[in-house]
């Protein structure tokens, strides 16, 4: 049985042992990997330690109140006693996407320009040494090498570039997402960190499919998945939908246009994908059989609210396999 008190003991001292003397980044995205990363690191190397949060223009709404995940994030840590800093570095992805529609390129373009912003900053934080990432188990198992196909390159794995001057340390990389879970939770981290909806590190550029991840094309994405989370949530909260441990968000694809009518007017625009799914470990998942009418209230607010961009909306019923959880 997974012991997380013993797991954050023999983390804390292998980090002491890795890190200690150094100067470490880590790479905060306000999931509860990386924080649970980040906590273990602090502990380890106190003031030695800077967490650094990227904006990348891909990030979502993370409160009612739609506030941005990267400022927000910044004020959660900052909370928790850890030195963090928010590098704006939206123009730098946009440009570096620019263009770009298949995801393996995403990915590890985003996880290079990850790397280029994480070695600026350790140049200005005492030249650091190493990366403390939050890499689990499913992002290595799911990014190949060896026997292993390649399903996905995670950003933090199959996206890094060959050659980089920052050292790894990833506290994280045997555990799955409900062993992190419980780990954040014997850590004392907040129930907003550790039961986040998880979130991918190249965030809203994989989320927007079969076209280039523009500022414009985020933008709608970030919308249509709000509102689809807040129905959850408050369906959630209601108990019309049981608090299981699950993933939900919106993608959007606007090179899939279908024919629609708002009002009188014709309308031809992309759709907006929704997905639920319910899991254990997040290796395998099943898509939830939620509630018509949850499903109906958020696809009307959708397409009324985003009637230039979004025509129709679709819910995936797909379980993981054949699927993964993320469309790209």
């Amino acid at each position: 049985m997974f012991d997380a008190k013993k797991h954050i003991e023999q983390q804390v001292e292998e980090a002491k042992r890795v890190l200690g003397g150094k100067r470490a980044l880590t790479a905060v995205s306000g999931g509860v990997d990386s924080a649970v990363a980040t906590v273990i690191a602090s502990r380890a190397i106190g003031e030695d330690l800077l967490a650094v949060t990227v904006d990348t223009g891909y990030m979502r709404y993370v409160t009612s109140e739609k506030v941005p995940e990267s400022p927000y994030v910044t004020k959660l840590l900052q909370g928790l006693g850890v030195n963090i800093q928010l590098e704006n570095a939206q123009d730098e992805f946009y440009e570096a996407l620019k263009g770009i529609t298949e995801p393996e390129r995403k990915r590890k373009i985003v996880g290079a320009k990850f790397i280029d912003v994480f070695q600026r900053a350790a140049k200005t934080f005492g030249n650091a040494e190493y990366l403390v990432q939050g890499t689990i188990a499913p992002d290595w198992i799911e990014s190949g090498g060896g026997m292993r196909d390649t399903i996905k390159s995670h950003h933090n794995v199959g996206g890094l570039p060959e050659k980089m001057g920052l050292k790894l340390f990833e506290p994280n990389r045997e555990l799955y997402k409900d062993e992190v879970r419980k780990v954040a939770q014997e850590l004392g981290l907040p129930r907003e960190i550790y039961r986040r909806q998880p979130f991918p590190g190249p965030g809203l550029a994989i989320r927007i499919l079969g076209a280039p991840p523009t500022k414009e094309n985020a933008e709608v994405a970030r919308v249509a998945d709000w509102i689809w989370c807040q129905h959850i949530d408050k369906a959630i909260q209601s108990g019309q939908i049981p608090d299981t441990e699950a993933q939900y968000f919106a993608a959007y694809a606007p090179n899939w246009p279908v024919v629609g009518v708002h009002g009188d007017v014709r309308s031809y625009s992309g759709l907006a994908l929704l997905r639920y799914i319910t899991t254990l470990d997040y290796m395998s998942a099943a898509f939830g059989k939620l509630p018509w009418d949850v499903v109906e209230n958020a696809s009307i607010q959708i397409t009324n609210q985003l009637k230039d961009n979004v025509t129709g909306c679709v819910y995936d019923v797909s379980h993981k396999p054949p699927r993964t959880i993320e469309f790209e």
